[in-house]
Formats: structure tokens, sequence, C-alpha cells
């Protein structure tokens, strides 16, 4: 497979998801786009989270899979029920229920809910009223992301259909990326977005799904990624750009980028950080070092 020119390799217009989602690729679309593979027979991204980058890749398949059940299990419903399903999760979206009160209340019904269409919409209202669009679980898996307290909120009908349209041509399953990670081989083109490595040693690794993400977790998914690769995969991993990534993903291709970071209480202390994109795959043929 041959990687993009990335000067020439441009999208006008990101496809934008309908979960707001705590460290989206939204801004690093473009780039990521750049760096992938213009041929691949299956795109795999074993983090799908909100889902960004699998929207505005081509490829004629795809395997999108998460730890965290709620995701799967919305887009299942999402692609078996459509705008049955989209009109269900409508019904939650009034002015009467952006209140802190309603939020509570749903969260909640949420918590004590099984897997299935209610929970699904709830985690849809969850998501899109919750504090920044912060998908958080407790040590007991109970969603524990506080109220937004937003004047208004959009109901994303559009870039629903869009999503449920993409999603006929993937595959979805709930596993840990350890299960992922082996199904790929030659021809699979794979990104991955891992819960990110602290900043800061003070700072604690997300609970994006109950049980967080380790250090072994991601000395694993770095092994992983260098497995896939000898069987003839493209890899790619995001992470931030710390001396424990640099030393973890050394032997790759590595590529530099600032981001803006959004998740913070006190917005005079949003600033831009680094993150680091490691390739793994054959290079020979790339102009990625220009």
């Amino acid at each position: 497979m041959k990687l993009r020119n990335i000067a020439s390799h441009v999208i006008e217009t990101t496809v934008k998801p309908f979960l707001k989602w705590a460290g989206a690729k939204r801004q690093l679309v473009r780039t990521l786009l750049g760096l992938l593979p213009v041929g691949g027979r299956r795109f795999i991204e074993p983090f799908v989270g909100s889902g960004v980058v699998f929207l505005n890749t081509r490829y004629p398949s795809s395997l999108l899979s998460d730890s965290n059940q709620d995701i799967i299990s919305l887009y299942s419903v999402l692609k078996a029920k459509r705008q049955e399903f989209i009109a269900d999760c409508k019904r939650l979206f009034t002015a009467k229920h952006n209140s802190e009160e309603k939020y509570y209340e749903f969260r909640d019904e949420f918590n004590r809910s099984k897997a299935g269409e209610r929970r699904a919409a709830l985690f849809v209202y969850l998501n899109r009223h919750c504090f920044n669009g912060l998908c958080r679980y407790n040590k007991k898996g109970e969603f524990n992301t506080p109220f937004g307290r937003y004047d208004q909120v959009y109901f994303p009908t559009d870039e629903m259909l869009g999503f449920a349209a993409k999603l006929e041509t993937a595959e979805l399953q709930t596993m840990d990326f350890r299960k992922a990670l082996p199904k790929a081989g030659q021809g699979d083109v794979v990104y991955c977005d891992p819960p990110y490595v602290p900043l800061t040693a003070t700072a604690s690794f997300t609970n994006y799904a109950a049980g967080g993400f380790s250090e072994k977790d991601q000395r694993d998914l770095h092994t992983l990624a260098l497995e896939a690769s000898e069987r003839g995969a493209f890899v790619m991993i995001s992470n931030h750009d710390t001396q424990f990534t640099e030393r973890l993903y050394k032997g790759a291709w590595l590529k530099r980028v600032m981001v803006s970071r959004t998740i913070s209480c006190d917005g005079q202390n949003r600033k831009k950080a680094k993150e680091l994109i490691a390739v793994f795959g054959n290079l020979k043929d790339s102009e990625l070092l220009l």
C-alpha cells in the first residue's frame, strides 16, 4: 500500500460525528487522513469513540470496536433502527429536559438500565447534555459526568443519519484492543486512538471505561501494533507527546502536532498540547518525511 502525499491530500470539509467527545480528532482529521494509505481492504478502529476518523475514511469495509459497551450498543441500534431510533432520541431533547433535575433523573435511569434501545437513547441524551461530552464512569461502572448547563442543546438529526449510512459497511464488536489488533493482517489499515498517557506525573489515567487505561495497557498496545504491522497491516497510533511515548514508540515513524485541549473547568487554562502520531508499516514509498 502506498501512502498519500500529504501536500496533495486535502479534505475541504470534515464530516462531523453526532456524539460530542473529549479529545475527539476533528481538528486532526486532515493530518491523520493524509498519513493513511490510499488503498486498503479494511479499516480497523479498536478505540472508535465518536467515530470521527472512521466517518471520514473511504475504505470498502470497516471493523469498529471499543471496550465501552455503550458506544458499540448505540451504534448497533442506530445501524438497525435508523430513523425510528433517531425519533426516539429526539423526544428526549426538549426545553423541559434541559435541566439539572431532569439530567440527573435520566442519568440514574441510565445507570439502572441494561443494554437496549432505551439505554442507547439515554446515552445520546447524556452525551449532548453533560459537561463537554466527557464520557466518564466510576469504579462501579456508573456514568458520572456532571450536567453541562447549556442554554440550548442541539439535536444532531443529520449527523446521526449520515453516521447510520456509513455504518452499512461496518462490523461492530464490543471488545478490548487485545482482541481487535490480532484481527489485523495484510491490507488492513488500523488507527488507534487510545486513552492518552497523562501529561504530568500527578495526572491520572482516564476513566473513559470502567477500570481505566494503565501504563501496561499502553505497552501492550504498542506490542500488538508492531505484530500487526509485521503481518502486513498499516497501523497508526496517536497519543500525548511525552518522554514515555517517545521511548515507547522508538523505531516508528513519528510526527508531532499541536492540538487544543478543551477539557478544563477553567476556560483561562485551556491550552494547546503536543500530540505524537506513530506510524508502523512500510514507509519506503512514502513522502511522509517532506
